[in-house]
This record gives structure tokens, sequence and C-alpha cells, in this order.
């Protein structure tokens, strides 16, 4: 498992990561002006259908006001600076990579939400946090580098209150080997994927019931084809978080969608009293 994790955190290496944000976000003003999170979208939504996707999984999951939500995988930030500008929530995400929390602290400091928001280093499988703490929690393109499912899916559980709802949105296999890379993985040494079928038996079984499951495949592509169409990127865009070849990892998994070999899962859950 250690090795594992080891190659994972290598692939989020992003080393000076929080620099070159720096120097990216001076297009939008000088360092000390107060930023929008939505100013942010187009670098700091790191999963497919971006904006859209984090705010309907919020929606499914019933995130209101005042809720404590946790982000597992949260990388540079957006999801939950979203979501608290959103709903009024507070938000705690987690992520492997500590250039990632180190870029997303900065980034809440631009968005002024530092009250609301905060990020810890530390892994999905061994989460740094007290246990009942979180009414909802939200995984998002993050299950597909975790070997453990089942211990990822227990310690999410852990996280929960009685009644809490954990929210997921991921890629899953779905027929024949993915081209590589893509961006979670630049070989299949990194990948960990299941078929929705095997996700959501690992998530049941570690103390869920499940009460929405939606194949989001055909929004993705369609969402695939739009940015193909559109031209160049915006100059903040996800290249500036994972360097140059992200465009050719992210055409990678828009193929592998295309073609089939992969799909889009969206379900939430609500965690039920696991026998003893």
């Amino acid at each position: 498992m250690t090795d594992d994790l080891d190659r994972v955190r290598d692939h989020y290496r992003a080393t000076g990561l929080t620099e070159r944000l720096k120097a990216a976000l001076a297009v939008l003003g000088p360092e000390e002006q107060r930023l929008k999170p939505e100013q942010l979208a187009t670098l700091d939504q790191f999963h497919t259908r971006g904006l859209a996707a984090t705010a309907e999984l919020a929606k499914l999951a019933g995130v209101t006001a005042g809720m404590s939500v946790l982000d597992v995988g949260s990388g540079v930030g957006g999801p939950a600076r979203f979501l608290a500008a959103t709903y009024g929530c507070s938000v705690t995400g987690v992520d492997l990579s500590e250039p990632f929390v180190e870029a997303a602290i900065y980034l809440t400091g631009r968005t002024g939400q530092g009250g609301q928001v905060s990020f810890k280093a530390g892994s999905a499988l061994a989460l740094p946090l007290e246990d009942g703490g979180f009414d909802v929690v939200l995984l998002q393109h993050v299950a597909m580098n975790i070997a453990d499912r089942p211990l990822l899916y227990r310690e999410i559980r852990r996280m929960l209150k009685p009644g809490g709802k954990f929210a997921t949105f991921d890629v899953v296999l779905n027929g024949g080997d993915p081209h590589y890379p893509v961006p979670w993985a630049r070989t299949p040494a990194e990948s960990f994927l299941l078929s929705a079928t095997a996700t959501c038996e690992a998530i049941e079984a570690a103390g869920f019931r499940m009460l929405v499951q939606q194949d989001d495949t055909a929004d993705a592509k369609t969402w695939f084809a739009a940015l193909r169409a559109s031209g160049p990127p915006p100059s903040l865009n996800l290249g500036v978080v994972m360097g140059p070849g992200f465009a050719d990892f992210a055409a990678n998994l828009g193929r592998n969608l295309m073609e089939g070999r992969l799909g889009i899962l969206t379900a939430v859950f609500e965690a039920v009293p696991i026998d003893s």
C-alpha cells in the first residue's frame, strides 16, 4: 500500500505550484486584490465537467447552510471554496499532495474564505480527523488512484455523523484497457479502476445505503466534445496546476469515454449503522 501511495504522490508532486499560480493569477489583478471563487473555476475544478459537476453533486447530497462538509482529495480547493460560497457551509479539504494543500490555502486566502474553508495534508486511507464530524463527504475523481477501496470507504464512513451523506463522482471501468496517460495516472501502475457496479458494492459494504445512482458518461462526452470545439484553453487552466502535458492526459480521458472504455458514475449514499 505504501508503494501505491508513493506512486500517486509522485504523480501529483507539482513542484513550485503556488509560485506558478501567483504568476498565472496576475492576469486578474494585483496580489492584494480579492478574488471570487468563480474566477478560479477553470484551474481549480480538477474533474470532468468542472464546476457544473460539483454543483450537481452538492445538490444531490443536500448540502445546506450550516453543514460541515469534507472534501476528500480536495486538490487545490476549488470545490471547497465553491461550496462554502454557495451554501454557507464550512468545508474541510484533505489531499495527499502537500503542494496541492499549500496552493489550496494560498488560493483560499486570495478569496478571503479562510474562516469557512480549511485544508490538511493526509491520506484518504488514514484521514487526519476525528470520527463523526461531518454531515456530508464528497469524493470527486479520487477513487481511481486508490487500490484499497474497502479501506477508503470505511474511512469515509468513519467521518460521517449518523445519517450523513456520501456523494461520489468518479471515473469507472466500462470495458477494455484504457489509453494512458490520463489525468490521474501516467501508467496503469497508479490507476485502480473498478466498474460502477463493483464501486457501489464496495461502498455499500462499508456501511452505506444507496440513495442515488446516475450514469453521467453521456454528459461527460458532450462536455469533452464542447471543449474540443471551443479552441485553445483560457490562460487559467489545469495545465497551470499539472504542467504542459495535461492537455494530452485530458484528451486521452475523452478518448476513453468516447470509445466506451471508461464511464462516469455519480452516486449518493446514506451512512447506516454498522453491524458489530
